[in-house]
């Protein structure tokens, strides 16, 4: 095997474990299994964003709360990963939302670094694109 071989094998080993973690948070949210977001999530990470004028600059542990309370998937619920970057230990996904609680819709920006072997989230920042949440 080249050593090109060996590369690209490790780019895709770590381009799959990235999204195998960011899936691990979009079921999560869609479910409101808050093991599966916090397998997903470093214990610090931080949420930031603006959702129908309401800031959220929090600890993760809110958004698990809120999946917990209100899961995303009420019936129509779809996401996807758009895009991921990675280089070295860190990495960026952007992610589409729709039909969250219905009809809100997102485009998340998650980074991501491998922390002690594993890749983990450690900042959320999303951007609220349509829909207006339940009351």
């Amino acid at each position: 095997m080249s050593t090109l071989d060996v590369t690209q094998k490790s780019s895709i080993d770590d381009h799959d474990a990235i999204c195998a973690v960011v899936q691990l948070c979009l079921d999560g949210e869609a479910t409101g299994d808050v093991a599966k977001l916090q397998e997903a999530f470093h214990q610090d990470a931080r949420m930031f964003g603006d959702l129908a004028g309401t800031r959220y600059d929090v600890p993760i542990r809110k958004l698990f709360e809120m999946s917990a309370q209100d899961p995303a998937d009420t019936g129509n619920y779809r996401s996807r990963i758009l895009s991921v970057t990675q280089l070295g230990d860190v990495a960026t996904a952007t992610v589409a939302e729709e039909g969250y609680w219905g009809t809100v819709s997102f485009v998340d920006f998650l980074s991501l670094c491998r922390i002690e072997g594993s890749w983990k989230i450690v900042n959320k920042t999303f951007a609220h694109t349509g829909g207006e949440p339940p009351a």
